[in-house]
């Protein structure tokens, strides 16, 4: 049983907070992929520096505590201020891009037309929203009002972010590999949905068999040893 967090183990989840509050103003990060990185871009990252760094000192941010809260899976503890404001924007991170970036890849499959400005302009703010309302009513994946379903909920989050981090970069690769012409056109876009969508499938498959790391069945009262 892991009864305290080694100092190498915290330092390294805080990029993890950092990255996930960076992407928090969505347009913004759109703006980032588009046009490379500005000065708000810069302002952003430093007034999170500063953020996430005083609350992982204070141990503040899961996985940057000097000891894990939960010691035992399925045990039924409170759960803390900091997990629910993390894993809500965590959750932010992971649904928004993907939802819009799929909702995109559609249109232009559909269409023909390329219309992610207008998609994230308008469309970004309302899920976050409604994301944020989801977390503060503890109705997402642990951010609940208890630690009672960490066995369970701790799969969902793990195989949501092993299942959108290999889309977002497959998508990545090819937005940057496919020729100008290919990418803009009808079959670039169905080539990088197909991909983007299959991945995302794939990768979800894999974390509901426990095939991907801290995806697998957990037995109610099992020690945290990962």
């Amino acid at each position: 049983m892991r009864v305290r967090n080694k100092r190498y183990y915290r330092v390294a989840h805080w990029p993890i907070w950092i990255w996930v509050f960076f992407l928090a103003p969505g347009p913004l990060t759109f703006s980032l992929f588009a046009h490379g990185f500005g000065w708000a871009n810069s302002v952003w990252l430093a007034g999170v520096l500063v953020g996430t760094g005083i609350a992982g000192l204070r141990g503040q941010m899961p996985g940057v505590e000097p000891a894990p809260y939960i010691l035992r899976f399925d045990e039924d503890k409170p759960n803390p201020l900091y997990r629910k404001v993390c894993y809500t924007f965590a959750w932010n991170a992971l649904l928004n891009f993907t939802l819009l970036n799929l909702t995109g890849l559609i249109v232009a499959t559909v269409t023909g037309k390329w219309m992610m400005r207008p998609i994230y302009q308008y469309g970004y703010l309302p899920l976050f929203v409604l994301i944020l309302l989801l977390g503060a009513a503890g109705l997402l994946p642990r951010v609940g009002v208890s630690t009672k379903r960490e066995g369970t909920e701790r799969r969902y989050f793990y195989g949501s972010v092993w299942a959108v981090t290999t889309g977002q970069t497959l998508l990545l690769v090819l937005w940057k590999a496919l020729p100008s012409d290919l990418s803009h056109s009808r079959t670039g876009s169905v080539i990088k949905l197909g991909v983007y969508a299959g991945a995302l499938l794939g990768m979800g498959l894999l974390a509901w068999r426990g095939a991907l790391p801290r995806t697998r069945p957990i037995v109610p009262g099992e020690y945290m040893t990962d």
